[in-house]
Parts: C-alpha cells; sequence; structure tokens
C-alpha cells in the first residue's frame, strides 16, 4: 500500500471513530422572567442548526399564552373578563396546563390554587406595589378569599374557560415553568436528540443520558437565605425525569418578630407556618413536578408525603427547619439522591 492510500485509510478510521463519540451544545436564553439552559448530547456530525431558533419560537408561544406581564396574552385577557356567561375559548397549551392544574387542585385538596393571586398582591409578594412590610388587615383576607377557588372556573375539553365568579382570576406561574420545560424537551427530541438537560429558572427535565453514558447529575439548591444561588445541598441523579423545586428561604419579609414567606395557604389567606423550607419532586413530566412542589410546601411533609405516595413515578424531598435552626429531610420512600 503506498504511503497515499495509507493517508487515505488513516483519515477514514479517524473520521469513523470521532463519528462514534460523543459531543455536549450548550443553549442559553431568556424566557418569562428567567433564564434558561440546554445542553445536548449528539454526535458530531448531527446538525444543531436551528434548533435555538425553534426553542426560542416555542417559548415565546408559551409566553403569549401564560404571562400575566403581556396584557395581550390569553392569561391577562381571561383575568381582565367580567362576565360569568361569556366562554373564553382558549389554545390546546393553555387546556394543557389548566387540565393539570384542576388535577393538582383536586390531589392536593386546595393546598396548590392558581387562583390565590389576589392574597399574594395583598402581603406583598406578587406585582402590585405594597409600601411597607406588614401584615395585612384579617377583614381584607377574608374578602379576598371569596375570589379564590380553582373549583370556581369551568374547565372544557371543548377548548373553553368560564367563569362562575367574576372576579376570579388566574397566575399559573407555579406551573408554567414546569409546562416549558415539557415543550422545550419535545422540540428537542423532534429534532432528533435523544440525549439532553433542559433547565427553566431552576425546574429541570433530564432525557437520557449525559456525554460519559452516566445518568444526569442535578444539584437542589441549600435551603438558607444566605447560601449562595448555586450552593448545592443535594445532588440528584436523573434519567427521563423532571425535578422541580419550591421555597421560601428567599422571599419572606419579618414583622413584630415573626418571619412571613411568600408561600400562601390559599384555604386560609395566610403564609403557611410549617417550617417547610424546601420542596423537591421528581416526575414524568416536569408541569406535574413544578405544581405539586408548591402544594408540598404548603401540606407540610407528613401530608405531602403521604400525597406523593399515591402517585405512580413520582417521588419527593421535604426539607424541614428544626426550631434550633438545624434541616432536616423527609423523603418518600424511592427518592434517591447521590450526595
Amino acid at each position: 500500500m503506498n504511503n497515499h492510500l495509507k493517508t487515505i485509510v488513516f483519515i477514514c478510521i479517524l473520521v469513523l471513530a470521532a463519528g462514534c463519540g460523543k459531543k455536549e451544545t450548550l443553549i442559553s436564553g431568556k424566557t418569562m422572567g428567567t433564564t434558561y439552559h440546554i445542553t445536548v448530547v449528539s454526535d458530531f456530525f448531527q446538525n444543531m442548526a436551528g434548533l435555538q431558533d425553534k426553542i426560542d419560537k416555542r417559548l415565546k408561544e408559551i409566553n403569549r399564552s401564560m404571562s400575566t406581564y403581556m396584557k395581550d396574552s390569553e392569561i391577562s385577557r381571561f383575568n381582565a373578563l367580567k362576565s360569568t356567561d361569556e366562554k373564553f375559548h382558549i389554545s390546546d397549551d393553555f387546556l394543557q396546563v389548566m387540565v393539570v392544574a384542576r388535577h393538582l387542585y383536586e390531589l392536593t385538596n386546595r393546598a396548590w390554587d392558581g387562583t390565590v393571586n389576589p392574597l399574594v398582591n395583598l402581603w406583598g409578594f406578587g406585582s402590585a406595589e405594597k409600601k411597607e412590610d406588614a401584615v395585612p388587615n384579617p377583614e381584607e383576607i377574608q374578602k379576598l378569599l371569596a375570589d379564590v377557588g380553582f373549583d370556581q372556573i369551568e374547565i372544557s375539553e371543548e377548548k373553553y374557560l368560564r367563569k362562575k365568579n367574576a372576579s376570579i382570576s388566574l397566575d399559573l406561574a407555579s406551573i408554567a415553568k414546569g409546562f416549558g420545560v415539557d415543550q422545550i424537551a419535545e422540540v428537542i427530541e423532534k429534532s432528533g436528540f435523544a440525549d439532553f438537560l433542559v433547565e427553566i429558572g431552576g425546574e429541570v427535565y433530564a432525557s437520557g443520558f449525559r456525554k460519559d453514558g452516566k445518568p444526569w447529575r442535578v444539584g437542589v439548591n441549600t435551603p438558607q437565605k444566605n447560601a449562595a444561588l448555586d450552593a448545592v445541598y443535594k445532588v440528584v441523579p436523573l434519567h427521563n425525569k423532571a425535578l422541580a423545586t419550591s421555597g421560601d428561604y428567599r422571599i419572606f419579609f419579618e414583622a413584630d418578630g415573626k418571619r412571613y414567606s411568600h408561600i400562601l395557604d390559599p384555604t386560609t389567606g395566610y403564609p403557611v407556618t410549617n417550617r417547610v423550607v424546601s420542596a423537591s419532586v421528581i416526575a414524568d413530566n416536569c408541569t406535574l413536578a413544578d405544581g405539586l412542589a408548591t402544594a408540598l410546601m404548603v401540606l407540610g411533609h407528613e401530608k405531602g408525603i403521604e400525597v406523593t405516595e399515591k402517585l405512580d413515578h413520582v417521588e419527593c424531598l421535604i426539607v424541614v427547619q428544626e426550631a434550633d435552626g438545624a434541616l432536616k429531610d423527609y423523603y418518600s420512600k424511592g427518592f434517591q439522591t447521590v450526595r
């Protein structure tokens, strides 16, 4: 074999070897008032062109549906509606989220409620301005409780909503990011990729495996107010699963020596006092995981684990701060960490 032919064969072997290898591509951007980070594992010659454009286009569609900051979004137009007779026609996206939302509302015995936002604003944790850290008047809380209750919205499979109470309003922030994660995972999968990690504002879906063939490892943030944003409390292995975490350790105020968190109990109108500082949920999809993590903050560790263990393929970690400040972990039976 002459040297020229040897060189060609050698190059062909290198190309074939490279084709068997894997590479990681990082994609990031902004959406839903936060950021997203995506890692895609692919063959060296797999085409990534146009993937971020597809991702951004899909995220814009979801925002146009469920962003309360956009006056012409579906959710904003629904909230502005003051009729109990009118059928408010909605997109497939909105219907999908509302069906999961209704399931969460019923499953958690109202601990998750997408109509609680008037109370969130009253306590100063929402988009409405609040001049000082103060506990609202009990009469104000009681008055607004009449306008809270997810069952005051009719959800039709014919793709419309109808208000049973003209004053009812929706805020799906505690479930929309999870839905966004699921939809972007679908976009990536349909583009021909099986191994990837999608994260939007801390909510995650892990498909397949990392470049080294091992399960993805996702960190749960340390649930303490002074902890760094990237401080890791636990590391969770994920394979074809979603992970969402909710916490009360960053958004709160203190008045008369008492701490009030932004996690409200929709049945009382007051911040929860069960000492739960963090709840993480693993599920097959991030929409459910996102909403359930919020509900577990309200339910507390005993009821929260009881609800979780009734569900197939769902696990949770609930962290409680003891009276002395120490953190105590409560797990469902199948929750696993690698640290």
